[in-house]
């Protein structure tokens, strides 16, 4: 059953949410994207079958939260996901973010690293708006984002164009993560695929050389497109979870032992 939340900010997040063992998981969604697709609902399925909390939910202007998909920007949604998770959960949560997803979530293990176990990136897309003004518009395109607001791009998952709005460009640089060192205290697993032609896979590489974090890790699928929602690359999700969730547990366990052993002492 869907269910919605008011944030702080007044926006509407529909969301769905399953009970079950912490860390539960929360799957972050990618740009335009919304909580039904093929990633969150086999994680879905995954977490009911192993009893595992689970939570997917939508940003406001997809899917079925409210408002306008071209009034909102980066720090919106990176808000919306930051109510979600202090809202509707308790303690450290394992976040799987897909592409423009795995943004917000390296946003959020950097900002609010208590509330973030785990993180899994898939083909992850940080500072993708950057990207888009220095290397993909064109001269005409940047005029009109300049002089009009908006710019509408030919879209390989919709009939539809994407509108990509001044704001959305602009508020991307208050969001960027590759221009200065990204200190995670969590483990992080990535997750790519050779074939993808929206994130090519040098960006993975290069948050793997970017990120500090005490466990990281870059799995390469070779042939894997953007979508990453073949049988084998959910396989794969879904070990990768399953193999992070293990490490958690026995990082808590051995930092309860070690707490032990110094009260002892």
């Amino acid at each position: 059953m869907t269910t919605y939340l008011t944030t702080p900010q007044g926006r509407h997040i529909a969301y769905h949410q399953l009970p079950g063992k912490e860390p539960g998981l929360v799957f972050l969604g990618g740009f335009r994207s919304d909580m039904t697709g093929s990633k969150a609902m086999h994680l879905q399925a995954w977490a009911a079958e192993s009893g595992r909390a689970f939570l997917r939910f939508d940003y406001s202007g997809h899917g079925q939260s409210l408002g306008a998909f071209e009034d909102g920007a980066i720090s919106d949604w990176r808000e919306d996901a930051a109510a979600v998770i202090e809202t509707l959960t308790e303690g450290p949560q394992v976040l799987v973010g897909s592409s423009m997803g795995g943004w917000i979530a390296l946003l959020l293990a950097r900002d609010m690293p208590e509330r973030v176990a785990g993180l899994v990136g898939i083909a992850a897309a940080p500072d993708f708006t950057e990207t888009m003004w220095e290397h993909e518009f064109t001269l005409a395109e940047r005029t009109r984002l300049l002089e009009e607001g908006l710019v509408l791009r030919p879209s390989d998952y919709s009939d539809e164009p994407y509108p990509i709005t001044r704001r959305l460009i602009e508020d991307g640089k208050q969001n960027l993560v590759l221009n200065r060192p990204l200190l995670l205290p969590a483990p992080v697993r990535l997750l790519q695929g050779t074939a993808d032609t929206d994130v090519p896979q040098a960006v993975a590489l290069h948050l793997l050389d970017h990120i500090s974090s005490p466990d990281l890790q870059l799995t390469l699928v070779q042939g894997a497109d953007h979508r990453f929602s073949s049988l084998s690359c959910l396989t794969l999700l879904s070990r990768t979870v399953e193999d992070l969730l293990a490490e958690v547990s026995r990082t808590a366990a051995a930092q309860h032992q070690d707490l032990q052993k110094s009260n002892v002492r």
